[in-house]
């Protein structure tokens, strides 16, 4: 039997829709694609595996269904009774409560039962006396033969007022407060016009070694002045009462 071979033409554009064999001779018909339909395949798969992508608005809507479903939850919990007809948020307010109420509590009693030792002081016990003596210049004062009596009206009147200044800087001293007594002015003589003065000051005699060395050293009484004269007011300096602070002696 003799069979007759026909030439098959065609550029690969003409095969689209048309049955071709596949060659292998089993008769197995191969139907080419449509381009077309496989536009359509690609546009209706958006995602990975075949999974349509959700849009940016749905995502919203699940994002605030699952916010509130939270939102919901956690109200649900607040309201579960914990013992007889407690309620969890009835519980925790109660501990905050209690818990500010212990701390303002706590802070009265230590304002009411805190002493400080420092200001509490029994002047009866304090009898050894501590003297200082010095001098120092006043530079808006000249000197007058009133000046040179110290009975005289005038030499009384400027001895008062530097022995209340005296006495004013150190009884507000926090640290020799306690410990001063008095301070007096001894006479004022020449030299533009000098005023001698001396510092008492008394202390506990179970302390009088350790305030002599530290509290009541001589270092420290004439610190406390020096300081004091420095800090003046610039107007004071044409005062008559102006103590140059370079001038003082203390021993």
């Amino acid at each position: 039997m003799e069979v007759e071979l026909q030439t098959f033409k065609t550029n690969g554009s003409d095969a689209t829709g048309h049955l071709v064999s596949t060659g292998n001779g089993d008769n197995h018909a191969y139907r080419c694609r449509d381009p077309a339909e496989g536009s359509l395949l690609l546009s209706a798969q958006n995602g990975y595996n075949g999974d349509t992508m959700a849009s940016g608005r749905e995502a919203t809507e699940v994002f605030s269904v699952s916010q509130e479903s939270a939102v919901r939850k956690a109200k649900r919990e607040l309201c579960e009774e914990v013992c007889g007809r407690v309620r969890l948020w009835m519980l925790i307010v109660f501990l905050a409560a209690a818990i500010v109420a212990v701390v303002l509590v706590s802070l009265a009693v230590c304002a009411a039962v805190h002493e400080d030792v420092d200001e509490k002081f029994d002047c009866s016990s304090f009898r050894v006396p501590r003297l200082f003596n010095g001098s120092f210049r006043l530079p808006g004062l000249t000197f007058n033969e009133d000046l040179f009596s110290v009975s005289s009206n005038q030499s009384r009147a400027i001895a008062s007022d530097l022995q209340g200044k005296l006495s004013d800087v150190y009884a507000s001293s926090p640290a020799l407060g306690r410990y001063f007594s008095k301070a007096e002015i001894h006479a004022l003589r020449n030299g533009s016009v000098i005023a001698e003065y001396q510092l008492t000051f008394v202390m506990p005699e179970e302390d009088e070694e350790r305030l002599r060395r530290f509290t009541l050293s001589r270092e420290m009484v004439y610190n406390v002045l020096r300081q004091f004269l420095f800090q003046q007011e610039s107007r004071a300096a044409s005062s008559n009462l102006y103590i140059d602070p370079a001038s003082l002696k203390m021993s």
